[in-house]
């Protein structure tokens, strides 16, 4: 019991701090209205453990502390990633990763166009529209193609999921 109980610390642990390392390594296009957070990819790694929903939603957390947007953005972008993340998790089964992908796209246009309005008075619409274009092009486009490339290796796929990783 104690190793599985290791693993997934490790495993969140991880996956958290890739989170952080993406998004900080590549800082000048992850925050403002037109980002493209890379790290955004791994939310799709929620359709195979709920354990990827704690990583993904601490890892923005912690990159989300050395935001310019200030501490709102700790907030507002975090719920962002845990209500996406819980949706994708709680509806793995009904999806797959390119429907997936469309509720962080949702929850990040909505969430983080609203805090760019508030936050730096930036037209609402064009926010909300610059960032769901970023998480098109970071988890629909680039995390798919990632995802489907890594699906094509059974021992990683094994590795990923502690329950049936057949997600289609």
């Amino acid at each position: 019991m104690e190793s599985v109980s290791t693993r997934r610390i490790t495993r969140v642990g991880v996956l958290a701090a890739l989170y952080v390392v993406l998004t900080l390594g590549l800082s000048f296009m992850s925050y403002q209205s037109i980002q493209f957070r890379i790290a955004e990819m791994l939310m799709l790694l929620c359709l195979f453990s709920k354990d990827y929903v704690i990583a993904t939603t601490l890892g923005c957390l912690i990159a989300n502390i050395f935001s310019p947007v200030g501490a709102v953005d700790v907030v507002v972008g975090t719920l962002a990633t845990l209500f996406s993340g819980l949706c994708i998790y709680l509806l793995r089964k009904k999806l797959n990763p390119l429907t997936a992908s469309f509720f962080p796209v949702l929850f990040n246009a909505v969430f983080v166009g609203i805090e760019l309005k508030v936050m730096l008075d930036a037209p609402l619409l064009l926010s909300m529209g610059q960032v769901a274009v970023g998480e098109i092009v970071c988890i629909t486009i680039v995390g798919n193609i990632i995802l489907a490339a890594l699906k094509k290796n059974a021992s990683f796929m094994k590795q990923l999921s502690d329950i049936d990783s057949s997600i289609s």
